[in-house]
């Protein structure tokens, strides 16, 4: 695969470490998010698929901002919420960044701030299809080398694949497990499939195999996570890595449509949370930690669902 060209437009157009007079500013946290943030593990850690949604004026930004001043510059002052000590990055997914764009996002959070990266999806399709050697010049070594100690997950995500039988199953799990070996070693590789079929021991104990872990997801193709969680014989000595993606009775298009602007909470999943809230406090409690990405396509908005689930974590029993 060839590089981006130098006149390509950026993922992340005009993201640089200067800040100016028109750059969003933080909002006023709500009452007791403070208090609740410094309640929580260390090792815990919350965040969003993104962090440019002008809906969130009032919850995360002060101010009115276009999605697009909000995608240049608004990532410090999301990274100033208290709850969001991570975030996702989506767009990679859709074409890799060069390093010197993931260095403008580190320059842009805290020291103790960590991004978790979706890989290209081109590494997941047929062309490129588990690539090891596309994968580490175009995207692995980009998004380490330039996030440096910021950098979090490495997240391959799968769509649902057609896999006829118990040997079509056990070539994937096979062919996955030695790309991931061939891979560099040192980030946390995470993997997050959408085929209920792969939910079962031989993914878990291959992805532990190449020192990696499953991603957990809440999304309509896939059990409860609580069931991903026993199925998959999670390693007991790696972190968690869990998605909030999407409600069951929603698709992708029609939930954003009734979601938007993803300034409140339109349809609660008290189910979803408490299970999440559940795995997360056993993972840190073992030492392990955790991270926890939600989507405003989970409750209609991502903010206040990382806040109903910090209180479950916070209020829910040592496990």
């Amino acid at each position: 695969m060839r590089r981006r060209d130098d006149d390509t437009p950026p993922l992340f157009p005009g993201l640089g470490p200067e800040r100016n007079g028109g750059a969003p500013e933080a909002a006023e946290l709500r009452p007791g998010v403070r208090e609740l943030a410094a309640t929580l593990p260390g090792t815990l850690r919350f965040g969003t698929s993104s962090w440019s949604f002008p809906g969130w004026r009032g919850l995360v930004y002060r101010d009115e901002a276009t999605e697009s001043a909000l995608a240049k510059s608004g990532l410090a002052a999301y990274a100033r919420h208290p709850l969001m000590r991570s975030v996702g990055v989506d767009k990679t997914f859709y074409r890799p960044a060069p390093r010197e764009e993931f260095a403008r996002l580190a320059a842009q959070v805290p020291d103790d701030f960590r991004f978790l990266v979706k890989m290209w999806r081109g590494l997941v399709e047929p062309e490129h299809f588990l690539d090891a050697r596309i994968a580490e010049s175009d995207c692995v070594r980009p998004a380490v080398e330039g996030l440096g100690d910021k950098a979090g997950p490495i997240l391959f995500q799968f769509p649902p694949m057609r896999l006829g039988g118990a040997a079509a199953h056990r070539a994937f799990v096979e062919r996955l497990r030695a790309f991931l070996k061939a891979l560099p070693r040192g980030p946390l590789y995470a993997v997050e499939v959408r085929n209920r079929t792969l939910v079962a021991p031989e993914l878990g104990e291959a992805l532990a195999d190449a020192g990696a872990v499953p991603c957990l997801t809440v999304h309509p193709t896939m059990p409860e996570v609580e069931i991903q969680s026993r199925d998959l014989a999670l390693d007991p000595t790696r972190p968690l890595v869990m998605r909030w993606m999407l409600r069951a009775n929603h698709a992708y298009a029609e939930a954003k449509d009734l979601y938007a602007p993803f300034d409140r909470i339109v349809e609660p999943d008290d189910a979803s949370r408490d299970a999440l809230a559940r795995l997360a406090r056993a993972a840190v409690g073992a030492g392990l930690g955790a991270w926890v990405i939600v989507n405003n396509k989970a409750e209609g908005s991502s903010p206040l669902s990382v806040e109903r689930l910090a209180r479950a974590v916070a209020d829910a029993p040592a496990t």
